[in-house]
């Protein structure tokens, strides 16, 4: 949808989330509630295996490769760049152990990335890496800051696109031009991103991504996807290889092939079809829509919950300078602790987070100002 969204084009979206009926949910920075058009695209597979078993896989496997294309297109990729994988957990770990490492090499890293973002980069130490924290000024690890910490021996940057707990954007554009000019691989972490806001991997200079999407791309768990810059593939290794991610997968006991050409090859074995079939699904109702115009109403929808809260007295914690802001927004009450208000809001079905002290809200496309007016009700005047 190229024009911008009717109010009842908003309504009608609003209409594929039964859980608004009950809740007033802005969680979405967590985990998101699923709508009936992702629960069917799973059970319709989950009924082709009970009522053909594995003749139903002519219809099946199609459903992966049109969610693949989705998902390419979501990010600006080609579908061949494009692997399912099982969280952002698991890309992670197919980039910082796929890269040709030396010892005495560097990664550079925010010291406040979610631990899907770290654990997998600190394991390299046993290699030798070295894995260069930086700390945050202002809650912000800004983009030229991990520029100024790179060094001759950095190999590669990682960052969260958006940071889970205060909802600060990086400027993956500057960061990733940065990278390209020096040779150094770009990973992002874009889940607490994709699904609130636009990207485009080519415009950023992205190399390796990782998502999960169970939170703003309101999808199921279990699903994800890692985008793999095509002129990359044959530098990354393939540490996790499998039966499905060889040249002919069907000639089994060729033990001596290849990997595929393209970023399936990172695909070990049988693939969660139920997951991949919802989170295509939910990733289509966003091409539907328009990337943009949900990046515009979530964003706004954070606009209006911050002045609300602003004029009651509280403490806005997320950074919101221009080009900083995002889905997530943290607030502090200056009277009230947030663990308690967080439980009075909950005991009148309104769903938040708690994250580093502060209360954070992550509404969504379908979330409305009659719903943000009924949180700010709740909220008293310092």
């Amino acid at each position: 949808m190229r024009h911008s969204p009717k109010p009842s084009d908003w309504t009608r979206w609003r209409a594929e989330f039964p859980i608004a009926r009950r809740y007033v949910y802005m969680n979405h920075a967590a985990v998101s509630p699923l709508s009936p058009r992702v629960v069917e695209a799973m059970n319709r597979i989950e009924r082709g295996f009970l009522e053909k078993g594995v003749l139903c896989e002519d219809w099946v496997f199609p459903r992966v490769d049109e969610a693949r294309r989705a998902a390419a297109r979501l990010v600006g990729a080609r579908p061949g760049e494009i692997a399912f994988t099982r969280n952002t957990t698991n890309g992670v770990l197919i980039a910082a152990n796929g890269i040709r490492w030396r010892r005495g090499d560097n990664v550079v890293m925010p010291s406040i990335e979610f631990p899907a973002n770290a654990y997998p980069w600190i394991a390299l130490e046993k290699r030798g890496v070295r894995v260069r924290l930086v700390e945050p000024r202002e809650g912000r690890v800004t983009a030229e800051m991990l520029m100024r910490a790179c060094t001759r021996r950095t190999r590669a940057v990682t960052a969260s696109l958006v940071q889970f707990s205060n909802g600060y954007r990086i400027d993956a554009a500057a960061l990733g031009s940065f990278c390209r000019e020096r040779g150094i691989y770009f990973h992002a972490d874009a889940i607490q991103s994709l699904g609130a806001l636009r990207c485009d991997v080519g415009a950023m200079k992205i190399d390796f991504l990782s998502t999960g999407g169970h939170k703003w791309l309101l999808g199921p768990a279990g699903a994800g996807f890692f985008y793999c810059r095509g002129d990359l593939l044959d530098e990354l290794d393939v540490w996790n290889p499998g039966w499905l991610g060889v040249e002919n997968a069907w000639d089994f006991l060729n033990f001596r092939q290849g990997p595929r050409p393209d970023a399936a090859r990172f695909e070990e074995g049988t693939r969660n079809l139920y997951g991949i079939s919802g989170l295509g699904a939910s990733i289509e109702r966003f091409l539907e829509i328009g990337t943009a115009n949900v990046e515009r109403r979530i964003l706004a929808l954070t606009d209006y919950i911050d002045r609300g809260l602003s004029e009651r007295g509280c403490r806005i914690t997320s950074p919101r300078r221009r080009g900083e802001r995002s889905g997530i927004l943290c607030f502090v009450h200056p009277r009230v602790e947030s663990a308690k208000l967080f439980e009075k809001l909950l005991t009148k079905r309104i769903v938040l987070s708690l994250r580093q002290g502060a209360i954070r809200f992550s509404p969504h496309f379908y979330n409305t100002e009659a719903e943000a007016d009924r949180i700010l009700d709740l909220i008293p005047r310092a």
